[in-house]
């Protein structure tokens, strides 16, 4: 089998050089067209709002689809993004030449700050028509304003972080609740908490940003045109108002941390990232003087919560005066920046342009660039129009990118959905972990790519990595369709012979034998792998050769136990004479087939275990078919193996109560050979009626005649009625034997009579004992003195005779003394049966005038009528109606018979002289006479009482109203 191995690896170079046998193996190699059907939607789609502003666009503000703008010097309009055709403008009221500096809307889209170049400020609530000033707030001109993302509500802002153009922070509230503690202001405190600085002195306070952490901790976010700023602290436990202050109030030796770059804009800005499952930013990007620090944002850390920083420099067309960003927003992927003229998309993986949009002159220089924090879109304004960039499939390309940097865990996620590039992606990570010499895992990547399978398998047969090549192996056979039967087979095969070569290796090789026990358990759940179970199945002769090839007795019986060729197993334990682990694999199996087959080979070296199994089978197993292997068994003659033939077969016989004759004669025959006494106790157990015995009765006798065991041919001629028989053999052996034999036949005295002649003989003439024959006769009482008396020899006295005759005589006495007294009390009793007869005739009974029919409850003596002993009375016909429907049909045949006859029948004549010859020629011809029809009447109407005899005892069962008639005496109860 090795050699044939050998044979496909040189096929599998010949193959490599060929680009026309690349199937070989006949493993499929499905390639992916990455063709597009139809032209991709760009990543940043955008499309301009179809709005035309009666004035300049001074400032936008988008959140949560809430919509607002300044349009020249004093309108607000604002718009509901989801209510489109519902625009709303609101008036500032403003007659001086104030001009709004810059909006500034809350994540929920209810709260505006409207900050004028005045230093003054104005707040307008979504609800609400009208703008309110905020007093408090005058003389600052506000930069940024850090919103409450967590106590905040729709008509309270709850605290807020306010940063002026003096690098000021201000702790704030604005409401717009009635009846509020500072009466009808909105805001309801204004309060200095904290200074910004730089080298210069105070600077702008560009960004702030408010963001709730683990354990409480609150992180603020402050940045300047140079310099970024972190104050990480918890918030008391019931501060309402002023709840920043404690983190802004630390010691003067405790300065906050902060980044600082030397290049300045004039002004930074900074951008957050916010993945939709999630109510906190993961990402940030800071547009600075020479680039975008961009990083991701860590809550779990004590006291930055900036994490993965790094900086992408500007492209090189930006110029820092003429040409340089304005805005910047923050995507998954990519941050965007806004220039006077178009928009470019920088991807954060790699730091390249990806995307450029160059906007027309005609719709003016470009002002502003937002993005709704909750909807992710983003917005660009001029001073004529509005633009919306909707953000599709943005991680499309993102696979790409994560590949080229060798992120090869991120990239399979992101294209996870896209096999052809998922493709791509696993075949690079497989190379890349191939040069860098991590075969195993380059294997696993190998086996989920769509490459041609040979070029695979001969890197790895090239580079010497026999164990990567089994883990390829393993996977690919692991990804096989059910259909594809040759190559699942080609792949189990080869992987057995790799397993197998690998097992010689680190078995000769005492050092490695953890390596070796790891290897052989890997191996047996291969083996065992209910996957692979159908294709091992169906090729077990094969791996059996291999496994034979390589001397593995160990793995040969492993193997089939698992594919239940439990034969095999057997058969290999008994050719190496170990045949109590043949016995016990059989007796864990329990397949009463094998026992059949082995129970031969088996019997002769372990007999009493094999027994023992036997009988812990119980009757999983056919006795008759085990029978084969004790007569060969037993046929040794040693008694020690005639025991264990006999303990099984009386297990059968006794516990599980077998009926097969075979099983009977085959016990019969031992018992016959080697125990006698159990012969007869067996026989006797039996029983002595025919139809019950279980052994052939003819063999039973054949083989205790050819053994000299009289008595159980005794037992044997009773059970089979042949009396005669039995009581010769018996008188042989014992003439009490004959005598219980001669009982036998209690129906036919004739029979018995004769058996007990037969002792009588054998007594008089073999044995010539005239008391024992004289015994005989006392024992049966059909013998008598004169059915002996031949038998006696001429010499023998009257005197031997004496008492037998006198005995005899007496019972004779006896017989006659009985018989007289049967006779007169015969006599008797007929003399007192004449007596009732006569006492009958004349008995009557007496009827009074009042009395009534029992059925009809009417005077009895108006129509004919009869008197039962009982007491009851019937009207005739009212008695005939009672019984006729309970007599049987050949009764009420009869009886409308005789009544026919009775109403044909002319009356008698009323002449007192009646002429002989008539009377006599009609009772010649047989018929009936009118007195002999009614007596035959009342014999069946009459019989007996209705109300006492047998005909109310029959009809209890009978319902009170008839089924036909019930619904009828139902209606009539209602």
């Amino acid at each position: 089998m090795a050699s044939i191995l050998d044979q496909y690896v040189d096929s599998l170079s010949h193959s490599a050089s060929s680009q026309q046998n690349r199937a070989s193996l006949g493993i499929p190699h499905t390639g992916y067209v990455n063709a597009r059907l139809e032209k991709e939607t760009p990543i940043f789609n955008k499309q301009r709002i179809d709005f035309n502003p009666p004035e300049k666009i001074n400032s936008l503000v988008v959140s949560s689809n809430q919509l607002c703008m300044s349009l020249g010097k004093d309108i607000i309009f604002r718009l509901d993004l989801a209510k489109a055709d519902e625009p709303n403008q609101v008036e500032l009221g403003r007659k001086d030449e104030a001009r709004v500096h810059k909006l500034f809307l809350d994540h929920t889209g209810s709260h505006l700050i409207i900050a004028l170049n005045t230093s003054e400020c104005l707040y307008l609530n979504r609800s609400a028509q009208k703008v309110r000033i905020l007093s408090r707030w005058k003389g600052h001109l506000i930069e940024s304003v850090g919103w409450n993302k967590f106590l905040g509500s729709e008509m309270n802002t709850g605290p807020i972080l306010v940063g002026t153009s003096q690098g000021q922070i201000y702790e704030a509230e604005v409401s717009v609740s009635e009846g509020s503690l500072f009466g009808t202001n909105p805001d309801q405190y204004f309060r200095q908490i904290y200074n910004l600085e730089e080298e210069a002195g105070p600077a702008p306070v560009c960004c702030l940003e408010i963001e709730r952490g683990i354990d409480g901790k609150c992180f603020i976010i402050a940045t300047t045109r140079k310099r970024l700023f972190q104050f990480v602290g918890k918030i008391p436990e019931g501060s309402e108002q002023q709840a920043f202050g404690a983190i802004f109030s630390m010691p003067a030796d405790h300065l906050p941390g902060f980044r600082e770059f030397p290049a300045s804009l004039g002004y930074s800005e900074i951008a957050f990232y916010t993945p939709k499952l999630r109510s906190t930013p993961s990402a940030f990007a800071w547009m600075m003087g020479n680039g975008v620090l961009y990083g991701s944002l860590d809550y779990g850390r004590p006291d930055s919560m900036l994490s993965d920083e790094q900086v992408w420099e500007y492209p090189s067309d930006v110029d820092a005066v003429a040409n340089k960003p304005m805005n910047i927003v923050l995507t998954q992927f990519h941050f965007l920046l806004l220039f006077p003229d178009r928009v470019k998309a920088v991807c954060t993986l790699n730091g390249q342009v990806v995307f450029q949009d160059v906007f027309l002159e005609k719709f003016g220089s470009l002002k502003r660039m937002i993005k709704d924090p909750a909807f992710g879109q983003i917005w660009i304004h001029t001073e004529k129009a509005v633009f919306r960039y909707n953000v599709q499939r943005e991680s499309r390309d993102v696979w790409k990118m994560y590949t080229n940097i060798n992120k090869f865990d991120l990239a399979k996620e992101y294209c996870k959905d896209r096999p052809e590039c998922l493709d791509i992606v696993l075949a690079k990570e497989a190379e890349y972990c191939f040069q860098n010499r991590r075969y195993l895992d380059s294997a696993k990547c190998y086996a989920l790519t769509q490459n041609y399978f040979e070029e695979i398998a001969l890197k790895f047969i090239e580079a010497k990595q026999e164990e990567a090549l089994m883990e390829f192996l393993i996977k690919k056979l692991a990804s096989l369709k059910p259909s594809e039967k040759t190559q699942t087979t080609l792949l189990t095969t080869w992987l057995t012979e790799l397993y197998l070569n690998r097992l010689g290796v680190l078995e000769a090789d005492t050092s490695k034998r953890d390596l070796y026990e790891k290897t052989r358990d890997k191996f047996r759940s291969f083996l065992g792998s209910p996957k692979n179970k159908d294709c091992l199945f169906n090729n077990r002769a094969t791996i059996h050769e291999l496994l034979a090839s390589h001397g593995d007795t160990e793995h040969m019986v492993y193997f089939a136990v698992i594919m239940h060729d439990y034969e095999r197993v057997i058969a290999h334990y008994c050719q190496h004479e170990n045949y109590n682990e043949a016995l016990e694999v059989l007796s864990k199996i329990r397949d009463d087939v094998l026992f059949y087959k082995f129970s031969p080979v088996l019997i002769q070296h372990i007999p009493k275990k094999l027994v023992d199994a036997w009988i812990e089978m119980g009757k999983k197993l056919d006795a008759k078919n085990l029978i084969p292997a004790l007569v060969n068994y037993s046929q040794s003659g040693s008694t020690e193996q005639i025991n264990e033939a006999i303990r099984y077969m009386e297990f059968c016989v006794s516990e599980l109560k077998e009926t097969q004759q075979a099983i009977h004669n085959y016990l019969l025959s031992l018992y016959a050979l080697c125990r006698p006494d159990s012969l007869l106790s067996y026989l006797e157990r039996a029983g002595t009626y025919a139809d019950n015995i279980h052994y052939d009765l003819k063999y039973a006798l054949r083989l205790c005649a050819e053994h000299g065991h009289h008595r159980a041919c005794v037992h044997v001629y009773k059970v089979m009625e042949m009396y005669e028989e039995a009581v010769d053999l018996a008188l042989q052996v014992d003439v009490d034997m004959a005598k219980s034999c001669a009982d036998l036949p209690e129906d036919d005295e004739e029979l018995r009579k004769k058996l007990w002649l037969k002792i009588a003989r054998h007594v008089v003439q073999e044995e010539k004992d005239v008391k024992k024959a004289m015994a005989c006769l006392s024992s049966c009482n059909l013998l008598k003195i004169e059915d002996v008396l031949p038998f006696f020899p001429d010499f023998v006295t009257i005197d031997h005779f004496k008492e037998a005759i006198c005995n005899s005589l007496e019972a004779y006495n006896k017989h006659i003394e009985e018989l007289k007294t049967e006779m007169e009390e015969a006599t008797q009793s007929a003399k007192r049966i004449r007596e009732d007869i006569q006492e009958m005739r004349n008995k009557y009974g007496s009827v009074e005038p009042q009395e009534k029919c029992a059925a009809c409850d009417f005077p009895l003596l108006n129509r004919p009528f009869y008197l039962f002993l009982c007491g009851h009375m019937f009207h005739y016909d009212c008695l005939l109606q009672a019984v006729y429907p309970n007599l049987p049909a050949y009764k009420q045949a009869k009886l409308e018979d005789l009544q026919k006859k009775l109403s044909a029948t002319s009356q008698p004549s009323k002449s007192h002289h009646r002429p002989k010859d008539t009377d006599t020629s009609s009772q010649g011809k047989g018929q009936l006479s009118r007195e002999q029809m009614k007596a035959d009447i009342d014999d069946i109407v009459a019989a007996e009482c209705v109300y006492c005899g047998e005909l109310m005892i029959r009809s209890i069962d009978k319902p009170f109203i008839d089924p036909q008639r019930y619904e009828e005496e139902m209606q009539s109860w209602l």
